[in-house]
């Protein structure tokens, strides 16, 4: 008997998330020989608790639950006063005045750019990409009929190729999205390099009679180690869209709680505006969800402890030294994605996961060679990964 399912979808399932099988894989191996006996990196699933203005926030929501419509359906672009709040925060990190009609709360930074891809995309359109690149864009891409087209980086510094990216756009293009700090090489795009993609889509945009919209997505913003400058793309380059979420700044991945902000000067702005609140509800969002935009109402500019993070990417630092793998230094999100000590990366993957090490394989992120080390886990369980790594490197060597 035939599949039920699409044959986009039987195809996708057979070469689905590398990152999500190696959790799963994690979970198994966890239940086999006990979590303080596994180090696992796959997931970027912070462990930092929630500052505490969340457990207030959330106290003083349950205190309001009797009153009608205490999670009652709000305008689909969310509750104005959470707006308020993310333009004042949204216009004081891009150093440009951004009304809160412009700002879509969304289901997560990914809701947001599920949300923005319905409205812009046609069967066929592109968006290009510096590579490495968050796994899920293609996915992302693909929902609409759009093909994700990725540019690899310059090695070893991850910087965005970008007479190679100009080289990428044509007809078709209808977005550029760029991920600063990166997932998963850590890189912070320089205002140079930022300015130079802006003159790139400029021009591009005039040759081909559209704006190209620069998506630029940022839930790591807040994970800078270095105090470096994340640039305003709203600053730089009028058709540009910035998304984010509080997963990480707030420990809140499983609350699915993002926004998507349309740059004031937008050539119709406003379309895309009202394009957007559309499609956040006919994509079946609807709304982000009630209780944490609630939550965001008094904790949108608190963060969890970049100190912590710190820390921890230190310590992943000198075991990665130690065990003579090449890296660059991440200068921010929460992620190390080293060079792998043979070509192929899936087969020190394998040897790592025979140390009971969990990595994800940089081809899942555009980048075979590589492999990714989320490193928002306990310290304990970085130092504890020392000798398996160094275990690994000599079996495969």
């Amino acid at each position: 008997m035939k599949s039920v399912l699409s044959p986009e979808i039987e195809s996708l399932s057979a070469g689905s998330s590398l990152i999500r099988k190696m959790f799963e894989a994690g979970i198994e191996m966890k239940k086999k020989f006990g979590a303080e006996n596994v180090c696992d990196f796959s997931l970027g699933n912070p462990d930092v608790p929630p500052p505490p203005e969340v457990k207030d926030a959330l106290e003083s929501v349950a205190a309001n639950a009797a009153s009608p419509f205490a999670f009652g359906y709000m305008p689909n672009a969310g509750y104005p006063s959470t707006r308020a709040v993310m333009s004042a925060k949204i216009s004081a990190e891009q150093g440009v005045e951004v009304p809160a009609s412009n700002v879509i709360m969304t289901c997560g930074a990914a809701g947001g750019v599920n949300t923005l891809f319905r409205a812009i995309l046609s069967p066929g359109d592109e968006v290009v990409c510096p590579a490495p690149y968050f796994a899920e864009y293609g996915f992302y891409a693909g929902n609409f009929g759009g093909k994700l087209v990725p540019v690899q980086s310059l090695r070893p510094s991850f910087a965005p190729d970008i007479p190679g990216i100009a080289a990428a756009i044509n007809e078709r293009t209808r977005a550029v999205i760029v991920n600063s700090p990166n997932n998963p090489a850590g890189v912070i795009y320089t205002r140079d390099e930022l300015a130079a993609l802006a003159a790139v889509l400029a021009e591009k945009s005039a040759v081909f009679g559209r704006p190209i919209c620069l998506v630029s997505d940022e839930p790591y913003r807040f994970l800078n180690f270095d105090g470096v400058e994340i640039p305003s793309v709203f600053a730089l380059y009028p058709a540009s869209v910035v998304i984010g979420s509080f997963s990480k700044s707030l420990s809140l991945a499983g609350e699915r709680i993002g926004y998507a902000a349309v740059a004031p000067d937008f050539p119709g702005g406003a379309s895309l505006v009202s394009a957007l609140t559309l499609t956040n509800r006919i994509l079946g969002y609807v709304n982000a969800p009630a209780i944490a935009q609630k939550i965001l109402d008094s904790c949108a500019s608190v963060e969890a402890s970049v100190a912590t993070y710190r820390r921890r990417r230190d310590l992943m630092a000198d075991v990665l030294r130690d065990a003579g793998i090449k890296f660059t230094l991440p200068a921010g999100a929460f992620y190390f994605f080293p060079e792998s000590p043979v070509g192929d990366e899936t087969v020190f993957v394998g040897a790592l996961l025979k140390e009971r090490v969990l990595a994800v394989p940089g081809r899942g992120f555009g980048a075979p060679g590589y492999f990714r080390l989320a490193f928002c886990v306990p310290g304990s369980t970085i130092t504890n990964s020392a000798a398996s790594f160094k275990a690994a490197v000599r079996a495969v060597r």
